[in-house]
């Protein structure tokens, strides 16, 4: 069989896909600008903002663990993704007052070059902490997930290979199955394993023939492969019919200002093809969750007029799932960049949120260099 028979034979098959893993319905949001839109009554802390050196700062994530919050990120030299990068984390017991970075996990060498090291989100159960970061070699190849575990925050154990080829977008987040889902730029990885740590199986709406890891640049290739636009940085929430819907930025070319969707209705075993969605987005990363409301909520960019900005940061809400149609204005302060860099910029820069007694948390990069985490109450929210 020739390669390009083979080819021809698997975008038929993604075509073909049955039904039962079809898209119920669209995702979509009434966002369009700023004007109008009511401003949150919030608090900010400024966790990190380097002087002269670790001058790159991004993928941020947030969690209360015990009696204090912990946030871990990216922290690089000077430009993103480059060799020597670490995954660092910063303490709090009041929100305001924050603990300096200390290292997480530092890079291994390659044929005496450093690795890249990116940080993976936070998860915990009955006591243990898992704090998860990526790994590649300097041309983004031999992609490893790690994790390392603490009973206190502040002492960790060595590193425990998850034996996934992945950099995910978000750390490992329930269905109401107790399920865990990674949320990848193609690939959903999932574990039954209530401790995150092992048992993960590779999930995705692609065919596995058409990867073998999936990075910040290995989603290209399949794309291009089954044309559709370079869909990356899922994040996923779950409707009452136990649908989960995990909505893709598109970025590079592709952008045309919109997320796109993918949808699984057997717990993140299998995924629909995706589609565009109408649901606006300013080519950034964002996250969906649920408040103890029970209304769904985004937090990201929605804004299309001034592309790549990523600002103002916006909350939207949504009653069914479907329409996101009740907006706040989260924050659209601006920072000002203090040293340039490889591909730094963006206002409010890949938001991460908990909600915890009553408020909600937002940790932001700010123009990947600086590190911000914002709250509000949830009273304010009608």
């Amino acid at each position: 069989m020739s390669a390009k028979f083979k080819l021809l034979l698997i975008i038929f098959l993604f075509l073909s896909v049955p039904d039962i893993y079809a898209q119920t319905s669209s995702i979509r949001n009434n966002y369009q600008t700023e004007a109008g839109v009511p401003k949150l009554n919030i608090e900010r802390s400024m966790i990190y903002s380097p002087d002269k050196e670790w001058l790159y700062n991004h993928h941020p994530s947030i969690i209360h663990f015990k009696d204090k919050f912990i946030a871990i990120w990216s922290n690089g030299l000077i430009d993103e993704d480059s060799p020597g990068q670490r995954v660092v984390y910063s303490i709090s017991k009041d929100f305001k007052h924050w603990s300096a970075p200390a290292v997480l996990a530092s890079p291994g060498k390659v044929n005496d070059t450093l690795t890249v090291l990116t940080a993976a989100g936070l998860y915990q159960y009955k006591g243990t902490l898992v704090a998860y970061y990526g790994e590649y070699t300097k041309h983004r190849q031999n992609t490893h997930l790690w994790a390392k575990t603490s009973t206190d925050g502040t002492h960790w154990s060595g590193a425990i290979d998850m034996h996934v080829p992945l950099i995910p977008n978000h750390g490992p987040e329930a269905t109401k199955s107790g399920r865990l889902i990674i949320s990848g730029n193609f690939l959903f990885p999932y574990t039954d394993d209530p401790a995150g740590i092992s048992g993960w199986n590779l999930s995705s709406f692609y065919p596995d023939s058409l990867y073998t890891q999936d990075n910040s640049s290995a989603f290209y290739a399949p794309a291009a492969k089954l044309g559709l636009p370079p869909l990356c940085e899922g994040s996923f929430f779950q409707t009452d019919d136990n649908i989960l819907h995990m909505l893709l930025r598109v970025t590079g070319k592709g952008w045309k200002g919109h997320l796109w969707l993918t949808e699984s209705k057997n717990n993140g075993k299998n995924w629909s093809r995706p589609a565009e969605a109408p649901f606006s987005d300013n080519d950034s990363k964002f996250h969906f969750g649920r408040l103890p409301d029970k209304r769904f909520y985004y937090v990201g960019i929605p804004d299309t007029l001034h592309h790549y900005d990523r600002n103002p940061l916006v909350l939207s809400l949504s009653e069914d799932g479907k329409s996101f149609d009740k907006n706040y204005i989260i924050a659209s302060e601006l920072y000002h960049l203090k040293k340039e860099g490889l591909w730094k910029g963006g206002q409010y820069g890949y938001p991460h949120t908990i909600i915890y007694n009553g408020y909600m948390y937002v940790i932001i990069s700010r123009q990947k260099e600086a590190i911000e985490t914002l709250r509000f109450s949830l009273k304010q929210l009608k």
